[in-house]
């Protein structure tokens, strides 16, 4: 792999928010585009250098932004709603596209991001080519409950805080908005099924066999009732990130699906 360069970071106000993102390389035209959607304490600098990774491998470019509350982008101001996740898929993600030229998008969405892509896909209002997530949640089960429990109890015992603030400009803001919310009773309902048979195009599912915060009941929903090609891989001595406990294993498939997505064009 190339030598790794440190990305030139942007803004864009969309939704009356200034988001933070950066592009791997400049777009091509008529090129495909792999999005990045982060997971609920993530940011576009936690995903580290797999974005770049990812796109060399498929020769694509990669759009990575931080959503509102994360990272560089606009911080946190009071609570999250218990449909956050429908506001970022089908408000903020739409304005995005538009505002970045995103029209033939790929999306790569890890937990909260990989709700976030099944939401945008399966409202079947705004054609995606694809779509691979990984660990990502249709409804709430006991042990994300549980998982979300013990970061509580890290974030107030441990140097978490600390870890966390490296990576947001209101570390505590980031972590409440999303520990809070998922805590909270009334989000226990919580469930993006209705979506699912709207997703018409290819989807590559993936979750750790350890996975702290869901089992593969994700999967196998995901798998049987969305209305296009579903692929779902179960990786072994892995926890909820994928691309960091096993990289190399999910550049490998990620790059195998993509170029799947490309070829079926040219068919």
């Amino acid at each position: 792999m190339s030598e790794s360069v440190s990305p030139k970071i942007e803004y864009v106000t969309v939704t009356g928010r200034r988001l933070e993102h950066y592009w791997t390389r400049p777009r091509q035209a008529g090129e495909p585009v792999l999005v990045f959607l982060h997971e609920g304490l993530g940011s576009a600098g936690l995903w580290r250098d797999f974005p770049a990774q990812l796109a060399e491998r498929t020769g694509l470019p990669a759009l990575v932004w931080s959503r509102y509350g994360y990272g560089g982008s606009d911080v946190l101001e009071g609570k999250r709603a218990v449909d956050y996740m429908h506001r970022e898929a089908l408000e903020v993600l739409p304005a995005l596209r538009d505002a970045l030229g995103l029209d033939d998008a790929i999306l790569v969405g890890h937990s909260d991001g990989g709700s976030i892509s099944l939401i945008h896909a399966g409202a079947a209002k705004w054609p995606v080519r694809g779509l691979m997530v990984m660990a990502p949640h249709v409804f709430v089960e006991d042990i994300t409950i549980a998982g979300i429990e013990d970061a509580k109890g890290a974030y107030e015992t441990t140097d978490l805080p600390a870890r966390i603030g490296r990576h947001h400009t209101d570390g505590d803001a980031t972590f409440w908005g999303w520990n809070d919310i998922w805590l909270n009773p009334a989000f226990r309902a919580w469930n993006i099924e209705e979506y699912l048979s709207g997703i018409t195009a290819p989807v590559l599912v993936l979750q750790g066999e350890g996975d702290e915060y869901g089992s593969g009941a994700q999967l196998d929903t995901i798998a049987a009732q969305v209305s296009g090609r579903a692929e779902t891989l179960l990786i072994p001595d892995c926890r909820h990130s994928p691309q960091r406990d096993q990289p190399e294993a999910v550049l490998d498939v990620m790059a195998r699906f993509v170029a799947g997505l490309i070829e079926s064009e040219t068919v």
